[in-house]
C-alpha cells in the first residue's frame, strides 16, 4: 500500500502536468459549452487515482494511467448522453455510431491531438470577447491547473476575485458559443500577445512563487517552457517575440538549482555557484534569441532576453556588463514604463554607475510603498554603503512586507549583520 501523503503528493504533480491536457481534449470533444463537465470528468478521474493508487500498486505510467481513464469516462458520458447533449459540431456524427465513437475518442488523447487541443484551448481563453482581467485568471485554471487560491496569491487579491472572473470568462465563451480553434490573419497577433503574458505570468509564479513556504515551483515554470515550445513550433504562432519569450526562460531556468541552498535558503546571484548553472538550457537560450533576431521587431520580451543572457554569459558577479544590462533596462522602460522594471533599473545602476544614483533612482519610484523588493535592495545598497543604521531600517520594513518563509529568513540574516 502506498502512504496517503506520497499519493496526494504526486496526484497533485500529475494535476498540475496532466489535467489541463485532458480538459483541452475534452472540451475539443464535447464543445466548450461543456467545459464543465469536461472539468467534471478530470476531477473524478483523479479522484479515482487517489483512491485507486492508495489501496493498490501504483501503475507504471501513472499519466498514461490518467488520460485512459478520462477518456473511458468520455466514452461512457457519450454513450449515455449522446442523443441528448449538444456536442462539439466536429464529433458530433462521430459519436453516434459505436463504431466510431472509441476510435474518436482515442485519437484526440494521442499527443499531437493534445498539443493542437491546448493551443487552441489557450487561444479560446484569449478571444477578445472574454473580459481581459479574466483572461489570464481563466487560462491558468483551466490549462495549467492552478486553484483560485494560487491565482489569487500570484495576483495579490481575494480569492473571491478569482473566481468570479473565472466564472465570467466562462459565461462568456458561453453566451458567445466561442469555439477552440486557432486564430489566423491579422487576430492571431493580438491573441497571442496576451497568451505570451499569460506564460510569461506563470512562468514568474514558479520562478518566485507567493506561497509562503515554497519560493521555487519548477513544475510551473516547466509548464510554461512546454506551452511556449508548442507555440514556436507552430508556423502561425512562430515569431520573433515567441522565440525570445522562451529564450528567457531557459536562461532563467538555467539557474533555477543554485537559487536556493540545501536548507531551502536564499541565494543571491552574487553568491551563486555559476559552476552549477545549466549549461545546456543556456546554449538553448543563446539559440532562441538568434531565433528571435528580428530587426523590425524588438519586443518587452526581446529586452528581457537580453538582460538574462548577459547574466548568463558573466563567468562571475563582478565580470558581469553592468553597463548592457543597465542600458537594456532604460530600453525596456521606455517600452514598458512600469515600477517593477524602474526598480530592477535602479538595483542595476548600482554596479553599473554607482551606489549613489541607484538610491537616487530608487527614491523616483512611485507605487512600490507595499513591495518587500523594493526596501530589500534600498537595504542593500545602504549596507553596500557601510550605511548599516538605515540599511536595519530598510530591512525591517521589507520584513513585514514579505511573506516567504525563505525570504523572512534571508532579511533577518542581513538585519542581524547591520
Amino acid at each position: 500500500m502506498c502512504s496517503q501523503p506520497n499519493i496526494n503528493h504526486l496526484v497533485d504533480h500529475l494535476f498540475r502536468h496532466e489535467s489541463g491536457k485532458m480538459v483541452a481534449v475534452l472540451s475539443r470533444l464535447l464543445g466548450l459549452q461543456n467545459l464543465s463537465t469536461a472539468e467534471d470528468i478530470v476531477q473524478d478521474t483523479l479522484l479515482q487515482a487517489m483512491s485507486s493508487w492508495s489501496y493498490g500498486r501504483m501503475p507504471d505510467q501513472p499519466a498514461a494511467w490518467l488520460h485512459r481513464v478520462a477518456r473511458n469516462k468520455a466514452i461512457d458520458l457519450l454513450r449515455r448522453e449522446k442523443r441528448f447533449r449538444q456536442i462539439s459540431s466536429g464529433y458530433a456524427k462521430l459519436v453516434q455510431s459505436e463504431w466510431t465513437l472509441a476510435p474518436t475518442v482515442q485519437q484526440l488523447f494521442l499527443e499531437n491531438e493534445i498539443q493542437d487541443s491546448q493551443l487552441q484551448m489557450i487561444f479560446a481563453a484569449c478571444h477578445p470577447s472574454v473580459p481581459a482581467e479574466s483572461r489570464i485568471a481563466f487560462t491558468l485554471k483551466t490549462l495549467c491547473g492552478l486553484s483560485a487560491a494560487e491565482i489569487a496569491n500570484a495576483f495579490l487579491c481575494a480569492e473571491e476575485t478569482i473566481s468570479k472572473r473565472i466564472y465570467r470568462a466562462k459565461e462568456k465563451i458561453r453566451s458567445e458559443a466561442i469555439e477552440l480553434s486557432i486564430p489566423e490573419g491579422d487576430e492571431i497577433a493580438e491573441r497571442l500577445d496576451m497568451v505570451l503574458k499569460t506564460l510569461y505570468l506563470l512562468f514568474n509564479e514558479g520562478y518566485n512563487s507567493s506561497h509562503p513556504d515554497q519560493l521555487i515551483r519548477t513544475d510551473l515554470c516547466e509548464e510554461a517552457i512546454r506551452l511556449c515550445k508548442m507555440l514556436c513550433q507552430r508556423p502561425l504562432t512562430r515569431l520573433p517575440r515567441t522565440h525570445a519569450l522562451l529564450s528567457l526562460f531557459y536562461f532563467q531556468s538555467s539557474r533555477l538549482n543554485s537559487r536556493l541552498d540545501h536548507n531551502g535558503g536564499i541565494v543571491l546571484l552574487k553568491h551563486q555557484d555559476r559552476s552549477s548553472w545549466d549549461r545546456s538550457l543556456i546554449q538553448k537560450g543563446f539559440e532562441q534569441l538568434e531565433l528571435a533576431a528580428e530587426p523590425f521587431e524588438v519586443s518587452a520580451y526581446h529586452l528581457e532576453a537580453g538582460i538574462a543572457s548577459a547574466h548568463a554569459a558573466a563567468t562571475s558577479f563582478e565580470k558581469t556588463d553592468w553597463r548592457s544590462i543597465y542600458h537594456l533596462y532604460e530600453i525596456l522602460y521606455q517600452v514598458q514604463p512600469n515600477p517593477v522594471i524602474a526598480l530592477n533599473k535602479a538595483i542595476a545602476s548600482a554596479y553599473a554607475i554607482s551606489n549613489e544614483h541607484a538610491l537616487n533612482e530608487l527614491k523616483q519610484i512611485e507605487g512600490l510603498e507595499k513591495h518587500y523588493l523594493y526596501f530589500a535592495a534600498t537595504g542593500q545598497i545602504y549596507f553596500d554603503m557601510q550605511q548599516k543604521q538605515k540599511a536595519r531600517e530598510s530591512f525591517l520594513k521589507a520584513l513585514l512586507l514579505t511573506r516567504s518563509t525563505a525570504e523572512k529568513k534571508l532579511l533577518e540574516d542581513r538585519i542581524s549583520q547591520c
